[in-house]
C-alpha cells in the first residue's frame, strides 16, 4: 500500500543534496536517497490512485534525480527536488499534471507547457475566432481561488500572421498554457496533502475539457480524430 504521508526525512536528504551536489556525497548517500525515493514514488502513487477516480490516466512518470548539464552552465550533477507527472489517456484528453517536491520550493503545475507547433496555432486561432469561453473559464471564483492567474512564456509581440492590436492579443502571444499553485513545507508534510492536490487537480478539469475540444477540432467544431 502507498504511503499517503511524505515526511520530513524527504527535505532533509535535499537539503542535504543541495549542500553537497557532487557525485561522492551522492555515492555514499545512495541508500538514503533510494529510500526517499522509494517514499516520493509511493506519494506519487497515492495520488494516481486518487486521480484514477476521476480522470483517464495512462502513466506516472517519476523523473530521474540526474540533471542533463550537456548545455547548462550549471553543472552539478544532481536535482535537489523530486518529481513526477501524470499523462491523460487517449488521444481526446489532453493536457497534464505535474508536483514537484523541494524544501521551501514545493509545487504542483498543470496545463500545457510546451505544446506543439499545431497545437499552439490551433490554440492561438480559437483565440483569434473568440477568447470569451476561454477567459471565462480561467477567470471562474472557484477556479481563480485554487490556480490563480494563468501563466507561461510568451512573445514581446504578436505571432506572425496575428494582429497586434486584437482585443486578445495578451493571451494569442502566450506560449506556454500553465497554472501553478505552491505549497509550504508544512502543508506537503500535511496528511491531506494528497487530498489538496487532487483537489487541486479536479479543480481544473473545466479548463481541460475546454482545451481537449479546442485540439480534437477545427475551427468549424468538426473533430480531427478519426
Amino acid at each position: 500500500m502507498p504511503s499517503q504521508i511524505l515526511t520530513q526525512e524527504v527535505f532533509n536528504f535535499l537539503k542535504d543534496l543541495e549542500k553537497n551536489n557532487n557525485r561522492d556525497w551522492f555515492e555514499k548517500n545512495k541508500a538514503a536517497f533510494k529510500k526517499q525515493e522509494k517514499a516520493v514514488k509511493g506519494f506519487l502513487n497515492t495520488v494516481l490512485d486518487k486521480l484514477k477516480a476521476h480522470d483517464e490516466i495512462e502513466k506516472l512518470k517519476m523523473f530521474r534525480i540526474y540533471r542533463d548539464v550537456r548545455f547548462s552552465k550549471d553543472k552539478t550533477p544532481y536535482k535537489s527536488h523530486l518529481a513526477g507527472s501524470f499523462t491523460r489517456a487517449g488521444a481526446k484528453l489532453r493536457g497534464g499534471y505535474y508536483v514537484h517536491i523541494k524544501s521551501g520550493g514545493s509545487f504542483i503545475a498543470t496545463g500545457f507547457w510546451e505544446p506543439n507547433k499545431e497545437d499552439l496555432f490551433r490554440i492561438r486561432k480559437e483565440l483569434e475566432l473568440d477568447a470569451e469561453e476561454f477567459r471565462s473559464v480561467i477567470s471562474a471564483p472557484k477556479f481563480k481561488k485554487i490556480w490563480g492567474e494563468i501563466q507561461g512564456d510568451e512573445l514581446k509581440t504578436a505571432p506572425k500572421g496575428f494582429d497586434k492590436e486584437h482585443q486578445d492579443i495578451d493571451l494569442i502571444k502566450m506560449k506556454q498554457f500553465i497554472f501553478i499553485r505552491k505549497f509550504t513545507d508544512k502543508e506537503v508534510l500535511s496528511a491531506d496533502f494528497a487530498d489538496k492536490i487532487d483537489e487541486s487537480f479536479k479543480a481544473i478539469r473545466p479548463y481541460f475539457d475546454l482545451m481537449s475540444d479546442i485540439l480534437t477540432t477545427d475551427l468549424n467544431g468538426e473533430s480531427l480524430l478519426n
